[in-house]
């Protein structure tokens, strides 16, 4: 065989889609095959920190074009929990005289307020993060679970934000939390888990469903009222509060506020049947989100 004939380059294997391609077998110019991730892991969480600079991005990215062009910036991040419990303290608080477990109605609904704006404008903002970047989805790889992670990671800002009022507010009426506010920051991760399980269901659907952008704020119109956040869960019957509990935001609403005002609404039972919710519909939500994302790039 005569040795000057050139060898024609070899292509390389397929490179699945969560692994970095080798550049120097590329030559630069040689293409390569993306395909789906194979095998039953639903989160590549090694994926996910590899990404990690990209996700700071768009968090980073959210914060700048919340605000952007706004009079008052990020101090809506506190006017929308106020303003919201100004109304319910007048209706709920004085007019209706609704209980709030021996504590002032405006300290008891903004305690809850707080978690509920976080995981409304949360699933709102995240519901939609996947259409809003067409392109990026079709022509670039990356953790898709990414851009809704970082829609919800941005909103814990304006919780930070928010909870600063929260502290006055408190000061102002007396209030002093107890031994139980070490358990604050768990019901702060429950609220930021159940937040992006939402999120993961409604942002996969949207992709393809775009009737989802219409569907998100009326759903989180009656989610709001069936959630103790006006009310104290007290007022549902015993013998339903655990079915009660299967609304995820009740453990969390509950739990946040008996962590800060020592409330005892919540009962253990009702709390677990909340984390039990989540943690299924977390586990659903994954495997959802992984088998629509091989068809993002063709029907976004």
């Amino acid at each position: 065989m005569n040795s000057d004939v050139e060898q024609t380059p070899t292509l390389p294997s397929a490179t699945p889609v969560h692994t970095q391609p080798d550049r120097s077998t590329l030559g630069g110019a040689l293409p390569i095959t993306i395909e789906p991730p194979s095998g039953w892991r639903v989160v590549d969480l090694r994926e996910l920190w590899q990404y990690r600079e990209l996700l700071y991005f768009f968090v980073w990215r959210d914060l700048k074009v919340r605000y952007k062009q706004t009079v008052i910036g990020g101090s809506w991040a506190v006017l929308l929990p106020f303003a919201t419990m100004v109304v319910f303290s007048v209706v709920f608080g004085r007019l209706i005289d609704v209980p709030s477990d021996g504590v002032p109605y405006p300290v008891f609904s903004y305690a809850a307020l707080l978690p509920w704006t976080f995981f409304a404008t949360s699933v709102a903002r995240a519901g939609n993060s996947l259409i809003q970047d067409p392109n990026l989805l079709s022509k670039v790889y990356f953790p898709r679970l990414a851009l809704p992670l970082a829609a919800v990671s941005s909103m814990l800002v304006d919780f930070a934000a928010a909870f600063v009022l929260l502290i006055g507010l408190m000061l102002y009426y007396g209030l002093v939390p107890g031994v139980e506010v070490l358990t604050l920051p768990f019901f702060l991760l429950f609220a930021y888990v159940t937040a992006l399980t939402v999120s993961i269901w409604l942002s996969a659907s949207n992709v393809k469903y775009r009737d989802i952008v219409y569907v998100i704020p009326v759903v989180m119109q009656f989610w709001l009222f069936l959630t103790p956040v006006a009310y104290p869960s007290s007022l549902v019957p015993e013998e339903w509060r655990l079915l009660y509990g299967l609304n995820p935001m009740v453990g969390v609403v509950e739990g946040f506020r008996g962590a800060l005002l020592g409330t005892n609404s919540a009962t253990g039972g009702m709390v677990f049947v909340s984390l039990g919710a989540v943690i299924v519909l977390a586990a659903a939500g994954l495997v959802y989100f992984r088998r629509m994302e091989h068809q993002f790039a063709d029907v976004v």
